[in-house]
C-alpha cells in the first residue's frame, strides 16, 4: 500500500473514532438534558390534593407541609444542587379531576416525578395513566394495597401502612382488650373500607354487621342506626375526618354509645375537634392508631425539628397530625433524591425507593423491595384523654398476608442536623 494512502487511511480511522466518541458524548448529555422536570438547577415534582370537597378537612394541609419542609431544604441548597419545585394541584377528591390535573402535571407541566398523590379513589384512577408514561409514583398517600403491585405498576409505591395491615393490628387490640364483644365495621365504600375489613377479619373472622359511606354523601345516620341496631360494641371504623367527625357525631345524637376504633387517616385529634366544635368531647376515649411522631408531643426530636421549619415556612397551619404527615413524607423523598444520585434518571429513582434502607421518624421500618412496594409495616396505638391524643403500649408490624402481628422494640431514629439526610 502506498505511504499516502496509509496516511489518509489512519486519519480517516483517527477522525471516524473522534466523531464516534463526541457522539456518544452527545447523545449521553441529550438523554440527560431529556429527563422531563430535571435541569442542573431544578428538579420538579408533582402532586394531586384535596385542596376543596370532602376530603379537605384536615387532608388540604399536607402538602403545606410538604411544601415547607422543601422550602427548608431549598433553603440549604437542595439536593445535589437542585432545588426542588413541588407543583400542588387541587382534585377535590374527584377522581374524575384527579384524572385532568395529573395529565396536566405530566403531559404539560413536564414533572419528573409524582409525590403523594392523596386518596384511594383519586389515585386509583390515574395509574394505567401513570404506568403508560412511566412516571416514578411515590408514596401514594393511601394505605390501598393497590399500590402494592410492582409487576403491574412498576413505579408505583406506597408509603404509609397500608390498610389490611393496620386492619389486622387494630383486630389484634381489640381482641384483646374487648374479648366476647360485639365487634362491627364501618368504611368508605372504596379500597379504603374493603382492605380495612379483610385485615380485621383475618384476625376475628367475620364481623357483627358491617356498614359502609360514599365520600360524596354526608348523610351516614341511617348506616349509624343500623350499626346500633345490631348491638355494636365496638366499631372499628375506616373513615376519613369529615366522616369520622359526622359518624361519631351521628352516633352520640342517636344514643348510640359503642368504642370508636378509628383508621390513622381519620383520627388526628386536633382535625376532629375543630370539626366538631363544642362537640369535641364525644372525642374522649377514642382509640386509633399512628406510625408517626405525635404532634402534640414537645418532647420528641422529629416534632422539635418540624416544629422549627413549621415556624419559619408554615406557621399560618397548625401543628397537627396532617402537618408531620407531610414533613415526614418529604423527608423519606429527600431520601429518595439523593440515593439517585446527581445524574438523575426517573429509572435511578425508582431503583433506588426499591433498594429501601430509608430511616427517619416512622415507627417501624419500611418494607421496600423489588418485590413490595408497600411502605410502613406497623402502627402503634393512642387514645384521647382529656383533649390529649397520646400513645400507649408497644408498636406493633405485620404484612397484608397471613403474617403474625409483632411486637417491635427498635429505637426510633434520631433526626439529623437541621432534619435533613445526608445519605
Amino acid at each position: 500500500m502506498h505511504p499516502t494512502t496509509r496516511r489518509v487511511l489512519a486519519a480517516a480511522a483517527g477522525l471516524a473514532l473522534l466523531i464516534g466518541a463526541t457522539a456518544c458524548a452527545n447523545d449521553e448529555q441529550q438523554a440527560a438534558e431529556n429527563v422531563p422536570g430535571v435541569t442542573d438547577t431544578e428538579v420538579v415534582i408533582g402532586t394531586h390534593q384535596p385542596l376543596t370537597g370532602p376530603a379537605a378537612a384536615g387532608y388540604s394541609k399536607i402538602s403545606a407541609a410538604t411544601k415547607a419542609y422543601f422550602d427548608h431544604v431549598n433553603s440549604k441548597g437542595g439536593v445535589n444542587g437542585r432545588k426542588i419545585v413541588y407543583k400542588v394541584m387541587d382534585d377535590g377528591y374527584n377522581p374524575a379531576n384527579t384524572d385532568n390535573v395529573v395529565r396536566k402535571l405530566v403531559l404539560d407541566d413536564k414533572v419528573f416525578a409524582l409525590l403523594g398523590g392523596l386518596g384511594t379513589p383519586t389515585h386509583t384512577n390515574v395509574l394505567e395513566f401513570v404506568k403508560a408514561q412511566k412516571v416514578p409514583d411515590l408514596f401514594v398517600s393511601s394505605g390501598s394495597r393497590n399500590w402494592n403491585q410492582p409487576d403491574k405498576y412498576p413505579t408505583t409505591f406506597g408509603w404509609q401502612p397500608d390498610y389490611t395491615v393496620e386492619g389486622k393490628i387494630l383486630a389484634t387490640y381489640v381482641k384483646q382488650q374487648f374479648p366476647g364483644q360485639k365487634v362491627c365495621h364501618f368504611g368508605q365504600n372504596d379500597d379504603f373500607g374493603r382492605d380495612s375489613l379483610v385485615g380485621v377479619e383475618k384476625i376475628l373472622g367475620p364481623v357483627a354487621a358491617k356498614q359502609t359511606y360514599t365520600p360524596t354523601n354526608p348523610q351516614v345516620g341511617p348506616a349509624i342506626g343500623a350499626l346500633k341496631a345490631a348491638g355494636c360494641q365496638v366499631v372499628i371504623s375506616a373513615s376519613i375526618p369529615g366522616f369520622t367527625a359526622l359518624a361519631m357525631g351521628q352516633a352520640a345524637g342517636q344514643g348510640f354509645r359503642a368504642q370508636w376504633v378509628v383508621s390513622n387517616v381519620g383520627a388526628d385529634y386536633t382535625t376532629l375537634s375543630k370539626q366538631l366544635g363544642d362537640k369535641k368531647v364525644i372525642l374522649e376515649g377514642m382509640l386509633a392508631d399512628n406510625y408517626l411522631p405525635m404532634a402534640g408531643d414537645a418532647s420528641n426530636p422529629w416534632i422539635q425539628a418540624f416544629t422549627k421549619i413549621h415556624q419559619q415556612y408554615n406557621a399560618a397551619n397548625p401543628i397537627d397530625g396532617n402537618a408531620v404527615y407531610g414533613y415526614s413524607m418529604a423527608y423519606t423523598f429527600v431520601q429518595a433524591l439523593l440515593a439517585a444520585g446527581k445524574d438523575l434518571t426517573r429509572e435511578k429513582l425508582v431503583d433506588a425507593v426499591q433498594k429501601g434502607g430509608f430511616k427517619g421518624p416512622g415507627l417501624t421500618p419500611f418494607r421496600y423491595s423489588d418485590d413490595v412496594h408497600a411502605g410502613y409495616s406497623g402502627v402503634r396505638m393512642n387514645k384521647v384523654t382529656g383533649g390529649v391524643q397520646s400513645y400507649f403500649g408497644p408498636t406493633w408490624t405485620t404484612d397484608d398476608g397471613d403474617g403474625e402481628v409483632k411486637e417491635f422494640t427498635e429505637t426510633p431514629t434520631a433526626p439529623p442536623a437541621d432534619a435533613i439526610p445526608t445519605t
